[in-house]
């Protein structure tokens, strides 16, 4: 009788691994439901943001710019006969231009002859006396940056210089 009460008391060989198996099916299961309800949330949530920049008016159409490193475009000397005050003056100078993108630096570079014709404008209208201060150079600075970021086609978009760096100043 011994022999039978330890066979009624042991469990069946196959019960515990049918229930480590519901177990398992289970987890699979929550997990692959959880997945898809979390995948489904976030391509609604995309969806909704679409939909929200398409009725939003668009301010540009740059694409939004990608911080990084400075892009330099350094732009050929310039040698010009100032407005006369003393007797005939020149200026000599080089500039390098900080470019939003490298996009925009190839835009500067392919319309570099219009860029430099509008630069040789504008220091040839200037006297001496106006940009031999550290004040007249910071003018004379603002006033380049101006004169670079007009657009270079009719209805265009204007250019995004953000500097623009004196690299030789000379007044003769």
């Amino acid at each position: 009788m011994k022999a039978d009460a330890k066979a009624e008391a042991a469990p069946p060989a196959g019960g515990g691994s049918k229930k480590k198996l519901i177990i398992i099916l289970a987890a699979v299961l929550v997990l692959v439901l959880g997945g898809g309800a979390g995948a489904y949330f976030m391509l609604k949530g995309d969806s909704s943001e679409e939909h929200a920049e398409e009725k939003a008016p668009k301010k540009s159409k740059k694409p939004a710019k990608k911080a990084g490193p400075p892009v330099y475009v350094p732009v050929d000397q310039f040698v010009v006969n100032l407005q006369p005050e003393n007797g005939e003056q020149y200026l000599q100078l080089a500039i390098t231009l900080q470019a939003g993108s490298l996009e925009e630096s190839e835009v500067i570079k392919t319309n570099m002859p219009k860029l430099r014709s509008r630069i040789l404008l504008l220091l040839s209208s200037k006297h001496a006396s106006e940009i031999n201060t550290p004040e007249g150079k910071e003018q004379l600075s603002k006033d380049i940056m101006e004169a670079v970021n007009q657009p270079f086609e009719k209805g265009g978009e204007p250019q995004e210089v953000s500097e623009v760096l004196f690299t030789a100043f000379i007044i003769q």
